[in-house]
């Protein structure tokens, strides 16, 4: 795996990042694959409802940042695994989540990475 990768990637993840911190849905689901789903300790959330709960106000974000840990290519699929951390506001309860994710990303027919799963692990404290 080559450094402009790993950069490339970065770019993406901090680019995403930033959509979830504006609370912005379309920049969010940008980045997303038609077919994404959110895999968590609640179970899983697909990439309407994500956006729904962000369009509704139910699920905003203050803070959102990540370190790259790896990079891994597989051809037009690439996983990032990184320790990520935000806030936010959940149905009007503050949050704050330390986390690692688990991204795959596939190639898009423009060119583009978007995302088809992620994958949250609460860190341990």
């Amino acid at each position: 795996m080559g450094q402009d990768l790993r950069q490339e990637m970065r770019g993406v993840l901090d680019a995403w990042a930033q959509a979830i911190v504006a609370n912005d849905a379309d920049r969010i689901g940008a980045y997303a694959a038609q077919d994404w789903v959110l895999v968590g300790t609640g179970g899983t959330v697909d990439r309407r409802q994500f956006l729904d709960l962000v369009r509704s106000g139910r699920l905003t974000h203050e803070e959102m940042g990540f370190e790259v840990l790896d990079v891994r290519e597989l051809g037009d699929v690439v996983v990032v695994l990184a320790h990520g951390t935000n806030s936010g506001h959940w149905e009007g309860r503050s949050f704050h989540e330390d986390e690692y994710t688990t991204d795959v990303f596939a190639r898009d027919a423009d060119g583009a990475w978007r995302c088809v799963v992620t994958t949250l692990t609460p860190r341990a404290q």
